[in-house]
């Protein structure tokens, strides 16, 4: 589904489009919008997308007005999602007032959608270093209060992404099959990057432990079956934070990552002295030779826009050396749950995923998603439905003793 020749504004226009198997986004509203949009221009961008979220969260509006809740909450869930789309290319620091705002709205309506569920994903704030990450816990369909205790997913995003997006990607799945899901923004994610400034940082299990302490708080939640699942890089953060927290009773890799540095070393255009003697490097030696890699747009979003802003850093070689502190080779051996690594052909991320696998000590599983089954690139983005059916088949079978 092709809807720019901008290889940037295609692979945003992919994020909105993904989100149609849950209904995040239409197709006819997505191709609306790009036809309004001048190919590289950043303004028309976020002035459609915003105005497509507009006219979507209108019709939410009238049809809650006259009652008609299904409608509603369906436009509003589509209004937040274009509202997301609207602000990727205003990633970076110092931060657009637009993105902000943006963010805002997002919140806004995918807060009204929650509204209108039955039963309703509810804002969660989990207490965290003295102030708190944002965050909903979406109940298993079909459940009332007074109910047993349900397995609970704890949904770890990625680089780029927020708890809104992990909704389609964890929530829908996981309460359709009878389990409790978690979103939270972390540190250098959503909310706590756009509204608080809080920057990534490798150690996750300072993160997922009280993420896990206040689950355990929630209703309906079983402490015997925690399950936490990483999407993109949290298939680093979330076997990162798993090492450190061995209440967790089943955990995903989607796809299994290693340490950092090591993802990307050898594809920087170093010399080969440079490259050999990273990461003990004053990080200015290795700027002039990176900064070729910034002619590719997607490049200069994914390394300078996001990742500098994500990181709370200044400069490409500062942002290289930094990656040498997220490492699993340190701690993979404290993960003693169950585990799934994914690997989902041709993607890019996953190239280490194997390496990880083989490090595990624990009860584990290697999953492979291909082009065979409609699945293959990064997170199994266009098949879902196979992924979801794979991983929560086997999340099934592996906490399906504890419930005997």
């Amino acid at each position: 589904m092709r809807l720019f020749e901008d290889p940037l504004f295609q692979m945003f226009s992919e994020r909105a489009l993904m989100t149609m198997t849950g209904g995040g986004a239409e197709y006819g509203e997505c191709l609306l919008t790009s036809r309004r949009i001048t190919e590289g221009d950043v303004d028309s961008w976020h002035r459609e997308w915003t105005a497509t979220a507009a006219m979507v969260e209108g019709w939410a509006t009238e049809s809650a007005g006259a009652g008609h809740q299904v409608s509603a909450r369906e436009a509003y869930l589509r209004a937040s999602t274009y509202l997301r789309i609207s602000y990727y290319p205003l990633y970076g620091a110092p931060v657009d007032p637009r993105l902000t705002e943006a963010a805002a709205r997002e919140r806004t309506c995918f807060a009204r959608f929650a509204e209108l569920c039955e039963p309703p994903p509810t804002p969660v704030e989990v207490p965290f270093e003295g102030g708190f990450l944002d965050g909903y816990l979406c109940p298993a369909q079909g459940t009332a209060p007074g109910d047993g205790p349900r397995p609970t997913v704890i949904a770890v995003n990625g680089y780029d992404s927020n708890a809104h997006e992990m909704y389609w990607a964890h929530a829908l799945p996981a309460t359709r099959r009878g389990y409790h899901c978690l979103l939270v923004d972390g540190p250098g994610q959503g909310l706590a990057l756009v509204g608080q400034g809080l920057a990534l940082r490798p150690d996750w299990e300072t993160v997922l432990r009280p993420v896990v302490d206040h689950a355990l708080t929630l209703p309906g939640v079983d402490p015997e079956r925690l399950v936490v699942i990483g999407w993109s890089l949290g298939g680093y953060l979330a076997p990162r934070g798993v090492s450190g927290e061995p209440r967790v009773a089943a955990l995903v890799a989607d796809p299994g990552q290693w340490d950092q540095l090591g993802n990307f070393r050898d594809s920087l255009p170093l010399p080969p002295d440079l490259q050999a003697r990273l990461p003990d490097v004053d990080p200015a030696e290795l700027d002039e030779h990176l900064a070729p890699l910034l002619a590719s747009p997607v490049l200069h979003w994914k390394l300078v826009q996001r990742g500098l802003w994500v990181h709370g850093l200044g400069s490409l070689g500062e942002y290289v050396v930094d990656t040498d502190r997220y490492r699993l080779s340190d701690v993979v051996e404290k993960i003693t749950c169950p585990t799934l690594v994914v690997i989902g052909e041709g993607d890019p991320v996953a190239a280490h995923a194997e390496r990880l696998y083989e490090a595990l000590r624990c009860p584990k599983t290697l999953v492979r998603f291909t082009a065979a089954e409609g699945a293959e690139g990064h997170c199994e983005s266009w098949n879902r439905s196979r992924y979801n059916q794979r991983v929560f088949d086997w999340l099934d079978d592996v906490l399906a003793p504890k419930t005997r």
